[in-house]
Order: C-alpha cells, then sequence, then structure tokens
C-alpha cells in the first residue's frame, strides 16, 4: 500500500532532524579529535596534558544545541594512561547552568558505569559508524527515558572512543510530537530494535517492542544513515 502524503512529509520531517542531530554529534567527534591531536602532538596515549581544554567542546555543543540534556567524549580504555579519566561528561544542571557529571568508573562497584560494553560504545567501536541507544532508562545520570547518540573518534587513525550526546525524551516530545501528530492514525518512531522512541498516541508506549506482521500496521525506513530507524503507523 502505497504511504499517503502526510506519512511520507512525517517521515521526511523525521529524516531531517534526526539528521540534524547526528551532524551536529559528528561535529562534537570531529571537534574533540581535532583538540587532542593537536595536545597530543604525536604521543600515542592520552595523557591529562592531551585533556586541556576539552570541555570548551561539550560546553559548546550544549550551548548550541539546547535539545541535549548531556554531552561529552567516552575514552576507549586502552588509550589512556595511567591515571587519566575514561570520561568527560558534561550536563545541563538546575537553572541552565552546565556542569561535569562525576560517574563511578569503579570496577565492582553497584554502580560501575562499563560503558566501553553498552550499544552506543560498542557499536560505534565494532562498525566506525555512528550509533543511537535507546530508549532506556538511564539509572546512573537522570534516571529517566532517554536516547544517546554517538560519533566514533578518531586519533591518529585508530579507534579512541566516542563522543555523544544525550536526549531526554520527555525533551524530545515537544520537538517530534507535532510531526508524528500530523499523521491521522495512530504512529510511532522506531529504533533499530522495533522500540518505540515515540508514539502519537496510547497505542505505542515508550520503550514498548512492536511485533511485526501486524494488521493495517506499514512501515517506512527513515533516511538517517547507520542508525536504523523507521516510522509505523496504521491504517
Amino acid at each position: 500500500m502505497k504511504p499517503t502524503a502526510e506519512v511520507v512529509q512525517a517521515a521526511s520531517a523525521l529524516s531531517s532532524w534526526l539528521s540534524g542531530v547526528c551532524t551536529e554529534v559528528n561535529k562534537l567527534s570531529s571537534d574533540v579529535s581535532t583538540r587532542l591531536e593537536r595536545n597530543l602532538a604525536g604521543r600515542s596515549s592520552v595523557d591529562s596534558a592531551a585533556l586541556e581544554g576539552l570541555d570548551e567542546c561539550p560546553r559548546k555543543f550544549l550551548t548550541k544545541n539546547s535539545y541535549a540534556a548531556g554531552a561529552g567524549t567516552f575514552f576507549a580504555v586502552e588509550t589512556l594512561g595511567e591515571g587519566v579519566p575514561a570520561l568527560d561528561w558534561w550536563a545541563r544542571k538546575e537553572y541552565g547552568t552546565i556542569g561535569r557529571l562525576d560517574l563511578d568508573m569503579t570496577p565492582g562497584s553497584s554502580r560501575y558505569y562499563d560503558y566501553e560494553k553498552l550499544p552506543f560504545f560498542s557499536t560505534a567501536a565494532s562498525t566506525g559508524e555512528q550509533s543511537m541507544w535507546g530508549p532506556y532508562v538511564d539509572f546512573l545520570g537522570f534516571e529517566e527515558y532517554i536516547l544517546t547518540f554517538a560519533a566514533p573518534l578518531g586519533i591518529q587513525g585508530r579507534f579512541s572512543g566516542v563522543a555523544a550526546c544525550d536526549i531526554r525524551i520527555k525533551d524530545l516530545e515537544p520537538l517530534i510530537m507535532p510531526t508524528l501528530r500530523a499523521i491521522s492514525g495512530d504512529a510511532a518512531l522506531l529504533n533499530a530494535s522495533n522500540r518505540v522512541i515515540l508514539g502519537n498516541s496510547g497505542s505505542y508506549l515508550v520503550g514498548e517492542r512492536i511485533k511485526s506482521g501486524q494488521p493495517n500496521q506499514h512501515r517506512m525506513n527513515l533516511d538517517v544513515p547507520h542508525l536504523g530507524l523507521s516510522l509505523i503507523y496504521m491504517v
């Protein structure tokens, strides 16, 4: 069945907005890489001196992109010198200020943040492409549903980590819900695992896994490279 004009328009609008996020995250990765390359001056492992001024990149990203709740860099541990922090993460605080977020990086701790095993990091590491993880409940940070967008970070031609940003679903809703509601029937934005990111009705709940082949349910893949996003709609 050929999609209606409103579905085509919604898919195009969603693709455009989400591609814009990917462009900004890719620029963040590029800015971080450039800063690190300059600070390293040919040294192979990231030391404390290489981190000088690095905070300017995520702070600038958050100032420009109000939809993001947090942004920063996660390093591949193997690239770090002894005693160098494994991540540099900045988040919006109360009253709109931006501050560094400290996470527990102690192996064995009940709140240990083993990010190298998480999909946003591992997928970027294995594919060399941008990745997205979520929606998931971020119990170690915002403690609510978020999406994490990430882009690989290269130093001297090798994978060295990711630059990433978090978007809370409650902040995403006012940005893309009008597009979803322009579709007359039930519709939802899905991730690559067929889980609902956001739906235009109570028929599609955030995080719900959607089974394929349901009667009258149709799908359009979004034009956002590497992320596997799609729009489903009922007719």
